[in-house]
């Protein structure tokens, strides 16, 4: 099975991005077909400064070779270097009621939060059904505030394929429950957006700064906490078997714990856990020529796959004539 997703780079790496997405990327190419890419595109809905983009794109790349994706294993590119993407986006357009973006939530929120509105946002869905379509993508991991674009991907395929046959293959999304949302220091939401995050490869000092502000309840010391209302562990967990989780659960509910005793806990826990993973970033960032190598391999690649899928998909269009 062919699975396939991406991440914007914009900004620094979270643990949201890590445990709602490139975790499940990562373990995926172990047993699947794994196609991953950087979607510099989409970031450009938010992102105007040029440098930020470019330099962001390359640190992503380190961020997820770092974490342990293998292009050996796995079809990595960057978006902008497969063209094609953008010619499925203006054929499939015209397969896009306006209505049905107009339902998007991300749009709208995004708006209220007062992202200034413009085409790319709002078209933003028809971009993401091309990065998945153009690549046969059968299954598509995303968090739950995206499940809503993939079933856009799926009506789209569905109109097209009714208009010329059974052409493009329909995408269902892969949301493990478990992670659907990661919650960010204010309870919404983990996003850069939002600034709420938990970055993964920032200063010590820096990350136990971000985890102790996570917000809390007044509730004292000494008496018992509901795990499932605590940002904290709802954090936490993640890191976390459930046998481990069980425990901590049951530390909350005796009393006599700290908040600030869990996130001292919860500080160290993360510490420990990605300090091998920054030791391999900074070495992959140190060289930017290996990771351009590694990433133009990746969109040669992807480069071969799309054109399987925009030869069908011109021909049946009468584009090639």
């Amino acid at each position: 099975m062919r699975v396939l997703s991406g991440i914007q780079p914009s900004g620094s790496l979270h643990l949201g991005n890590y445990f709602g997405m490139m975790r499940q990327m990562i373990d995926y190419q172990e047993r699947e077909e794994l196609f991953c890419f950087i979607a510099n595109y989409h970031a450009q809905t938010s992102l105007r400064d040029g440098k930020a983009l470019a330099r962001g794109t390359l640190d992503a790349a380190a961020n997820f070779l770092a974490l342990g994706l293998d292009p050996d294993k796995s079809v990595f590119w960057v978006q902008s270097d497969v063209p094609e993407v953008l010619e499925l986006t203006w054929v499939l357009s015209n397969f896009t009621p306006m209505g049905l973006l107009e339902r998007c939530h991300s749009y709208k929120d995004k708006v209220a939060r007062g992202i200034t509105a413009n085409h790319g946002l709002f078209a933003y869905p028809v971009l993401m059904a091309a990065d998945i379509l153009l690549f046969e993508g059968e299954k598509v991991p995303v968090g739950k505030d995206q499940k809503q674009h993939v079933e856009v991907a799926r009506d789209i395929a569905v109109k097209f394929n009714n208009e010329y046959g059974e052409i493009l293959t329909i995408p269902e999304p892969d949301i493990d429950d478990q992670v659907a949302t990661v919650p960010g220091l204010d309870g919404q939401k983990m996003s850069k957006s939002y600034g709420n995050t938990i970055d993964l490869f920032v200063e010590e000092k820096q990350l136990r700064k971000q985890i102790m502000r996570i917000v809390t309840d007044p509730t004292p010391v000494e008496e018992p906490k509901d795990p499932d209302r605590c940002n904290v562990f709802q954090i936490y967990r993640l890191f976390l078997d459930e046998e481990q989780e069980e425990a901590l659960r049951r530390r909350y509910l005796a009393g006599g714990l700290g908040y600030g005793e869990i996130k001292q806990e919860l500080f160290e826990t993360a510490r420990d856990l990605f300090a091998p993973y920054a030791e391999r970033r900074r070495e992959l960032v140190a060289d930017a020529d290996g990771l351009r190598r590694i990433l133009a391999e990746g969109a040669e690649r992807a480069r071969h796959a799309a054109a399987k899928t925009l030869r069908k998909v011109r021909k049946k269009t009468g584009l090639s004539y």
